[in-house]
């Protein structure tokens, strides 16, 4: 409820201060909500984390509640783990599903952590897996320019079996950048890459 209360920046600024004191559970999911474009960025050094307060209104925390208990109850009996993808695709066996989503080729590395992103080696740890019938999602962005430079993925041959696009909507990070535009022609397509 302290989001509520006072100045926004002032309290999220507060509450930021406290997750870089002692991590927990509670600052860190209301930094997820309401950090600069719903991104979080933390120094690799000591784990700072470092996003400025968004634009947007947080979302009301009645709201907030229902949508965990909603979450809670459709993650019941589900085990998580934090590790890297690259375990978590070995060890998924015959049946099992993964769900890949990866920094995106020539994304903004600050925000997304992606300078030293192998994409190849994704690509080759989900082939491995393919071929022990794990069923494997990847989402990717949808082809993008950058200059004269080609941004395209080099997929091995036969990897995915079908290609989905994905209408997301406006870009959230164009809309923080150009302030006040309608951005009817930044609308964001994905692709819904699957191996079956």
């Amino acid at each position: 409820m302290e989001a509520q209360e006072g100045e926004k920046v002032e309290q999220y600024e507060k509450i930021k201060a406290r997750y870089n004191e002692g991590a927990n559970a509670a600052d860190f999911l209301f930094l997820t909500r309401t950090a600069y474009g719903g991104v979080m960025r933390f120094r690799k050094s000591d784990g700072y984390m470092s996003t400025p307060c968004g634009a947007h209104k947080p979302i009301h925390f009645g709201t907030f509640g229902r949508r965990v208990d909603e979450w809670s109850k459709r993650v019941s009996g589900t085990e998580f783990f934090h590790r890297e993808y690259a375990e978590s695709l070995d060890q998924a066996r015959d049946g099992d599903v993964v769900y890949c989503d990866p920094p995106y080729n020539h994304s903004q590395a600050i925000l997304y952590g992606a300078q030293g992103f192998d994409h190849d080696h994704l690509f080759r740890c989900i082939e491995a897996a393919k071929k022990r019938g794990v069923f494997v999602a990847l989402s990717l962005d949808s082809s993008k320019k950058s200059g004269a430079k080609d941004c395209e993925y080099r997929f091995p041959k036969n990897l995915f079996a079908r290609e989905i696009a994905v209408n997301c909507g406006r870009s959230m990070l164009k809309r923080f950048q150009m302030g006040g535009q309608t951005l009817e022609g930044e609308i964001v397509t994905d692709r819904l890459m699957l191996t079956h």
